[in-house]
């Protein structure tokens, strides 16, 4: 295990992320693994990132929860965990995340590749700027397309005929741990969501400031509680459907890191700060910028 902070210029590049939600602790076929304990100025990441090859590709992997699922979704160190992989090299992230169905037609087992975010956290930091430095970053498009695109070729490459793929669709970032209301469902589905979840929206918020192309490949795992035919979401029922998804996880994952190791296409996320950064940098106190550097270094120069 690596317990040094390596700096961005002296580590091979580590283009993929691939951030592993509940059920998914760990990356099957990953070889050549290092472990890397990583201390970043936003803390300490939700575990030790492990960067090894998939296939050819090369991919650095991360239990948002923890290994051992330690972190509530509030309690995640998204910011830790975004700059710890920018600062790896990694400028596309595919989240794998268990989600519960709003709509009829989602149904348990199924895989939805989201375009869209309504957020309804409110107890987490989900920026890196602040303390002197103000950016507005544009989050119309909150998912990279072209990744996106990506992702759903590789699932419909990997997913058995009785499962089904959604592309697009609102994912509901609420904040928990608790799970909704039969009203507050009901009002999602109102608001036209189709899946709701707890941790997304901060992570694709964050991402776009590090300048990283972000998609989510979500995999539902219940009807929330709004079905009238369906028991209310229990963590067993969860739990059950967790592992039934996560073989396809792994398989789907493989197949778009090939295909982006080949592609590596080019996203409007990689240069989201161009036309954002708001405080001239002769403003920025020292520790901001020494902060941000990381993500800023081609606006405002290196900081030392």
């Amino acid at each position: 295990m690596t317990s040094a902070n390596p700096s961005p210029s002296s580590m091979p590049e580590a283009l993929i992320g691939v951030l592993g939600g509940s059920g998914l602790y760990a990356m099957e076929g990953l070889s050549d693994v290092e472990e890397l304990q990583l201390n970043t100025p936003f803390g300490k990441p939700s575990d030790s990132l492990r960067r090894g090859r998939l296939g050819d590709a090369q991919v650095v992997f991360l239990a948002r929860h923890g290994r051992h699922h330690s972190f509530l979704p509030t309690e995640v160190p998204y910011r830790a965990n975004i700059w710890a992989l920018r600062s790896l090299g990694v400028r596309w992230i595919i989240s794998c995340s268990a989600v519960g169905s709003l709509q009829e037609a989602l149904r348990p087992l199924d895989l939805v590749v989201p375009d869209q975010f309504l957020d309804r956290t409110h107890q987490r930091p989900c920026s890196f700027f602040g303390e002197g430095a103000v950016a507005h970053v544009s989050l119309a498009e909150p998912f990279c397309a072209e990744l996106s695109k990506l992702l759903c070729e590789a699932v419909e490459e990997v997913l058995p005929p009785e499962r089904h793929l959604h592309r697009g669709g609102t994912y509901l970032c609420m904040e928990g741990p608790a799970f909704s209301t039969k009203a507050e469902s009901n009002f999602y589905r109102s608001l036209g969501c189709d899946v709701i979840g707890m941790t997304n929206h901060t992570e694709a918020r964050l991402a776009r400031e590090a300048e990283i192309a972000y998609t989510t490949l979500a995999m539902v795992t219940d009807y929330d509680c709004w079905h009238p035919n369906h028991d209310a979401v229990t963590v067993e029922m969860v739990i059950a459907n967790l592992k039934a998804n996560a073989a396809t996880a792994q398989e789907v994952v493989a197949k778009a890191a090939a295909k982006l190791h080949q592609l590596r296409p080019s996203s409007k996320a990689h240069t989201a700060l161009a036309n954002a950064l708001m405080t001239a940098k002769e403003h920025v106190p020292a520790p901001t910028r020494e902060r941000l550097d990381l993500f800023t270094t081609p606006y405002w120069g290196p900081f030392n």
